[in-house]
């Protein structure tokens, strides 16, 4: 987990290049807090932030490479998993290696490869490559989107970084929104559409995208993408080979020159993966670390709903015992949360999703006192078709985002009228949708529950899987920590996208396929645990504080959210008894609403 900043100018020559290069590094500093390096050249300037995991000595970036009049540079962000068979084949074809690193078979790759050398890598990646005899700039994106990238044309300049904060410290880029901008911020929320980088022309590298920029064109390329078929192999087949697969990622993933140590909530995901792991580190002879959250008063505090059915603590302890891992619960109360509210909006320059990023953070930042590296469960639900949602009518049929179904009756009831009416939100909402939709790749002859399960699955894998790995990587690398995913092995994500929602679902249970796949390191009463979502703070003391920020904000005179919202309203809303609402959605309401004032101030953002 690194950071990477530059820009290229194909007409005009900065003076202060060198300064405007470390401002922008500088500012993801805390992805890479271990070194930092630069190169600037004719046109160019590339700039990295440096987090230690692999090949200390021999990873330095920017990575340059001459051969002949050839120059080639490279900046890199994340883990190339398969790098030692692919310095294994460059060697056969003549090319020889000075480090141990997967930074340089990621430059050779692209050396003999060119811009096709994507599609021999699986890992987490957004590099830049700067080709100098050819006189281009080559933008690269992981399948699955894991590793962020964004990017700003301005004339005759490209700029792109790891994080918009990177872009914004330059003064080519303005910390500007449009009525685009409002609609994501109000439409969509945190669950951005791909691509769009809500600043008004900014954008982001699109997952499993390629960008090449050449002077005066730009030629984007999708080199990864789903493609439908029928499933032809048995339940027993399909066990075994997503059993293979996840050990094969696990395996990869824990190569690490730093700590490593895994996320154990006592689920299914993060259960079987701790176990994977534990089993490795045992064959090492060493004791797997793990790590866990939870909430003073829990016990207390915990009410029962549709996805958070039991108490994580029994489970963590029944999983660390049976794996034989040395565990750790990092505990969290009330105002911790509430004084660290904000800083999730400042790790991902946008508002949030309030307390379940901000435990997220304060558990990686205690993670990182004793690590550096963390395997975790994430998109297994996505991938595996987990959540409820998958099957229940109300959501198949909702025609739109089934996680906007639940709340957009609550934003639109609070933000002013003349605002909705200018940005057109729900017309803009209902785009975005459509056009997700219309990218599905259809197969001919499934039923139409079937179709309509699969066009589910591609809204959650490539709409609200962005969200959760937007979240895993600003709270994680906001404290120079990085996270690895082993169910977003593409490899994965491609075998199951065509296995039908009768298999994932075997036993009758959500993800009973994949409950199957581990049943060789689980015990049975893990395995079969019903299922329960990330823990969230229940405390009552936690949402009265937010409300009183919330109540801070509209007694405010100059706070920016006011002329967005519709103040009377809101302030109706906080008179209500709570039966008289839901009150887990308003309190969300005012978590991120609080987040967009304090966002609209921080970045003094004009809108346009």
């Amino acid at each position: 987990m690194c950071g990477i900043v530059g820009w290229i100018d194909w007409q005009n020559r900065f003076p202060e290049q060198q300064y405007w290069l470390k401002q922008m590094a500088d500012a993801i500093q805390h992805r890479g807090p271990d070194a930092e390096g630069y190169w600037c050249a004719d046109k160019v300037a590339f700039g990295h932030r440096r987090l230690i995991v692999i090949d200390p000595e021999g990873g330095v970036q920017p990575m340059i490479f001459r051969q002949g009049d050839h120059t080639y540079a490279l900046t890199y962000n994340g883990e190339i998993y398969n790098y030692r068979e692919l310095r294994q084949e460059l060697e056969i074809l003549g090319h020889t290696f000075k480090t141990q690193s997967d930074t340089e078979v990621l430059l050779h790759s692209y050396i003999e490869w060119g811009e096709d050398c994507v599609k021999r890598l699986n890992g987490i990646f957004a590099f830049a490559v700067w080709d100098e005899q050819r006189q281009q700039l080559f933008l690269a994106r992981d399948h699955l989107g894991v590793k962020p990238l964004f990017f700003a044309e301005r004339g005759s300049s490209v700029l792109f970084g790891s994080e918009l904060k990177a872009l914004l410290v330059h003064p080519l880029v303005k910390a500007e929104i449009d009525a685009q901008g409002l609609a994501e911020v109000f439409g969509n929320g945190p669950m951005r559409t791909p691509g769009v980088g809500v600043f008004k022309d900014v954008q982001e590298v699109r997952a499993g995208h390629t960008i090449l920029f050449r002077e005066g064109r730009k030629l984007v390329t999708r080199y990864w993408t789903l493609e439908s078929a029928p499933h032809t192999d048995d339940i027993e087949t399909t066990v075994e080979r997503i059993r293979a697969i996840l050990e094969d990622a696990v395996k990869r993933q824990m190569i690490s020159d730093m700590p490593l140590v895994t996320m154990l909530s006592g689920g299914l995901d993060s259960s079987g993966l701790t176990a994977l792991a534990a089993r490795e580190r045992n064959r090492e002879g060493k004791t797997l670390h793990t790590y866990s959250l939870d909430f003073v008063g829990s016990e207390q505090h915990f009410n029962q709903d549709l996805l958070h059915v039991s108490l994580d603590a029994p489970w963590v302890k029944r999983v660390s015992e049976h794996v034989g891992s040395e565990h750790h619960t990092i505990l969290q109360d009330a105002d911790e949360l509430i004084e660290h509210l904000l800083v999730p909006m400042r790790a991902r320059d946008l508002p949030g999703i309030g307390e379940m990023e901000t435990s997220l953070y304060l558990l990686f930042r205690e993670m990182k006192k004793e690590a550096t590296v963390a395997i975790s469960g994430e998109s297994a639900d996505e991938v595996f078709s987990g959540y409820p949602w998958f099957h229940q009518a109300e959501y198949l049929q909702a025609g739109t985002f089934p996680w906007r179904k639940s709340n957009i009756q609550y934003i639109s009831a609070v933000l002013n009228p003349e605002m909705i009416k200018e940005t057109r939100l729900e017309e803009y909402v209902d785009a975005r949708y459509r056009e997700a939709i219309a990218e599905v790749p259809a197969l001919a002859g499934e039923s139409e529950l079937a179709a309509r399960q699969r066009e589910m699955s591609y809204l959650f894998i490539t709409r609200f899987l962005p969200f959760m790995l937007d979240r895993k990587d600003r709270t994680s690398s906001y404290v120079g920590f990085e996270v690895r995913v082993p169910f977003c092995d593409y490899r994965l994500v491609e075998y199951l996208w065509n296995v039908p929602w009768d298999v994932k679902s075997v036993d009758q249970i959500e993800k009973g396929i994949l409950r199957r796949a581990f049943n060789h390191v689980l015990p049975h009463d893990v395995l079969y645990r019903k299922k329960s979502a990330y823990p969230t703070a229940q405390n009552p003391a936690y949402y009265e504080a937010v409300k009183r920020m919330m109540q801070e904000v509209l007694a405010d005179p100059n706070a920016p959210i006011l002329p967005l919202i519709s103040k009377p309203q809101l302030e109706q809303l906080m008179t209500l008894e709570q039966s008289q609402f839901d009150a887990g959605m308003v309190n969300k309401l005012y978590e991120y609403l609080v987040q967009v004032n304090h966002w609209l101030k921080e970045y003094r953002i004009t809108i346009h």
